[in-house]
């Protein structure tokens, strides 16, 4: 996901944290076989993690969103947080069961008049087929929660540091951030019912897999990249933009 562009408005509008792809002309079928839900292993925590004064770093095992989930960064970067606590799923088994909103796009030439709720729902089409953008912070909860029964951690609107602190115990945690990683620029609204969504297109969700004195580390769903590292403060400010999301597990 980087800058969102008016002028390429054409049968389907490119949001969120897909939207620096080339849409899939075909939802390609899930070559992994859907595994079925199975009680959830003991909490594992601090495995696989390099730890030191200096860094922390846990070995989150990387997934891409693309080619099936184009606009998919929420639930492969949880597919990755929930793989790594030892729960059998995969993203397209966590895209069938993430709560959706199901209000329809409703546009007047380049503007958004009325769309869905992404607090109460992933909003449009994950896949790419027709538009899509992006799920909040409490449907993954909710998500997490169905894998791990009470063991869910909301952390957002918490200080930038208490989510360090958590991943620095050995949990990961899926943050909300841009497609660059810096402020967004590229600011929407539209009605949903009686209210105004007031959102971010370049938005995006990662996972904050560790950090040092002066970094974080990420896994990014859509450049596909482990242990990208980025400026703690820069970092900090986009995360701060999308409301200081943040889901994790313990």
């Amino acid at each position: 996901m980087r800058k969102f562009f008016f002028v390429l408005i054409l049968l389907i509008p490119l949001l969120a944290c897909g939207h620096t792809e080339t849409a899939s002309k075909e939802l390609q079928k899930n070559k992994a076989a859907q595994q079925n839900k199975e009680p959830f292993p003991q909490p594992m925590g601090n495995r696989k993690t390099a730890h030191s004064k200096e860094k922390i770093s846990l070995n989150v095992p990387l997934i891409k969103q693309n080619p099936e989930l184009k606009y998919g960064c929420e639930v492969t970067s949880l597919a990755m947080m929930l793989q790594y606590a030892g729960v059998k799923t995969n993203k397209m088994e966590l895209y069938k069961n993430v709560s959706k909103d199901p209000d329809q796009l409703v546009k007047s030439r380049n503007d958004i008049i009325h769309w869905g709720d992404p607090g109460k729902g992933f909003v449009g089409d994950m896949t790419g087929r027709t538009a899509g953008y992006a799920v909040f912070d409490g449907p993954i909860e909710s998500l997490v929660n169905q894998y791990m029964p009470g063991h869910a951690v909301n952390l957002t609107k918490q200080p930038f540091q208490k989510v360090l602190d958590h991943v620095g115990k050995g949990y990961p945690a899926v943050v909300w951030t841009t497609g660059d990683y810096k402020l967004p620029d590229r600011w929407e609204s539209w009605k949903h019912q009686k209210q105004t969504i007031k959102t971010p297109l370049d938005l995006h969700a990662v996972v904050l897999t560790g950090f040092d004195q002066q970094h974080v580390y990420l896994n990014d769903p859509l450049s596909g990249k482990k242990g990208v590292k980025v400026n703690k403060k820069q970092f900090e400010a986009s995360w701060k933009a999308l409301q200081s999301r943040a889901i994790s597990y313990w």
